[in-house]
């Protein structure tokens, strides 16, 4: 008997009942983000073997204390048995919290708040740990003043502009008005600053304040990256200007078909250009600007990688991209976005993605989230490849499964292969093993940061 929820940011399997600082960090980490639940007395399968009642009576009588003595703010979660066929579970349950970060008293602050992210339990970082407390306040990054700048370091002629095709939508206002509406001046000790979100949209030069807000583009000639490359591309400026730039050096790397459709020819792009631009849009719109690092992108010989710095924001995950939901992390950003026409209606991004992929008969794009970037990773339509017919393999179908991950990521981790198969982390590092038995991928580093990789020879 399997149990019926999987794995997930939501949901973890235990087999037997872990130590306590185990428990507390899984109870902290599901509490700062979408709450979630611990499930003692499941197999890493998802087998229901059960626990034995000695033991839950054992645990029950200390573990609500130790969660309450144990976290800051304080953490009192719901502790309940649940029977399968006749076999008992323990559950620990939480909901997500309201007053975040949530952290381990004895641990501090700064090394004792955990994040869930996917199947795993994460240190937050400081980065994380800001992104909490502003969001447990009703605030974001992107409306924060920025006291080194000047109302004079916005560009008045993109400002009118903005105002030009606001005015469109909504009717007249003051410029003042329009920068106060949407959070890109602020008010503090009688000096008016910009915001976040006002350099980023309306600065001069958005670099000069936030340097690592840029767009780094690269096409490499085969499948991984290396020193020679075909074409780079960075994109600076301003948000709506580094949207052009990339979106316009992506369509330029790209191939198309053509065929007659009556006297006119009709041009197919290899990968539908309505997802590359939901997504570059989702990557700038969404990131977390307070990571200093770029966005990314990669084309490579079979695919095309859009990189983009922090975890999804709020309760978005990998299970629920195809659900039409979202969550906005820089809501003026994402406001002035809207209003320039980039954006018509959030959460249609990854409804796109996949969408479109399926409706040209392509193979499925994936979305890798870890604890610091998101990644998807488009695979191309055709092929550029020049390369000689490989030899035929033969395996069984869960070693293939494994194999067809290179098709689309030059290096995978044991997580991409739990996402992509639906399965537990030995049950993937036991595939993995034996690919590398096989000598047709090798691993590279240790640990949690170990990947793996195609051997060229296998």
């Amino acid at each position: 008997m399997k149990y019926r929820e999987l794995e997930s940011s939501t949901v973890e399997w235990k087999l037997t009942i872990p130590e306590n600082e185990q428990i507390i960090k899984t109870i902290v980490g599901f509490c700062n983000l979408n709450g979630g639940k611990l499930v003692i007395g499941v197999a890493n399968d998802g087998t229901v073997v059960g626990v034995s009642d000695d033991k839950i009576q054992t645990t029950l009588e200390y573990l609500n204390l130790a969660i309450y003595q144990a976290t800051h703010p304080t953490i009192i979660p719901h502790i309940y048995t649940q029977n399968i066929h006749g076999k008992t579970l323990l559950v620990i349950e939480v909901s997500a919290g309201m007053n975040k970060p949530y952290f381990i008293k004895s641990s501090g602050l700064e090394h004792g708040t955990f994040l869930r992210i996917g199947r795993s339990t994460i240190r937050a970082t400081a980065d994380m740990i800001d992104e909490l407390q502003w969001t447990s306040r009703g605030k974001s990054f992107d409306k924060m003043p920025v006291y080194q700048a000047t109302q004079k370091d916005l560009d008045v002629a993109k400002i009118e502009q903005f105002m030009k095709k606001r005015e469109q939508r909504k009717g007249s206002i003051t410029k003042k008005e329009a920068l106060y509406a949407y959070h890109c001046i602020v008010e503090e000790h009688e000096h008016t600053y910009p915001t976040t979100a006002g350099i980023l949209l309306f600065g001069k030069h958005p670099q000069h304040f936030f340097p690592e807000a840029r767009v780094m583009c690269a096409h490499f000639p085969g499948g991984i990256v290396e020193a020679n490359t075909l074409a780079t591309k960075e994109c600076i400026g301003t948000l709506p200007e580094q949207f052009d730039e990339a979106f316009n050096f992506v369509l330029s790397r790209l191939n198309y078909t053509w065929k007659l459709k009556g006297t006119r020819r009709e041009e197919t792009l290899e990968i539908p250009k309505d997802a590359i631009r939901e997504i570059l849009i989702n990557a700038l719109v969404h990131r977390n600007y307070h990571i200093q690092a770029p966005t990314k992108i990669a084309i490579f010989n079979n695919r095309l990688e859009i990189f983009s710095p922090g975890n999804f924001p709020g309760p978005l995950n990998q299970q629920n991209l195809r659900c039409g939901f979202t969550f906005l992390r820089n809501v003026a950003i994402c406001a002035s976005f809207r209003e320039l026409g980039l954006v018509e209606t959030f959460g249609i991004g990854f409804q796109k993605l996949f969408s479109s992929y399926e409706a040209m008969n392509l193979q499925p794009p994936q979305v890798i989230e870890d604890a610091n970037y998101v990644k998807c990773i488009m695979p191309r339509g055709i092929s550029t490849t020049t390369s000689k017919k490989p030899q035929k393999i033969t395996y069984n179908a869960n070693l293939q499964g494994v194999m067809d991950l290179f098709t689309v990521a030059s290096e995978i981790t044991i997580a991409d292969v739990m996402h992509a198969t639906n399965t537990s982390r030995s049950t993937a590092g036991r595939r993995l093993a034996e690919l590398i038995k096989h000598n047709l991928i090798e691993k590279i580093g240790e640990g949690k940061g170990a990947r793996y990789k195609r051997r060229r020879d296998g």
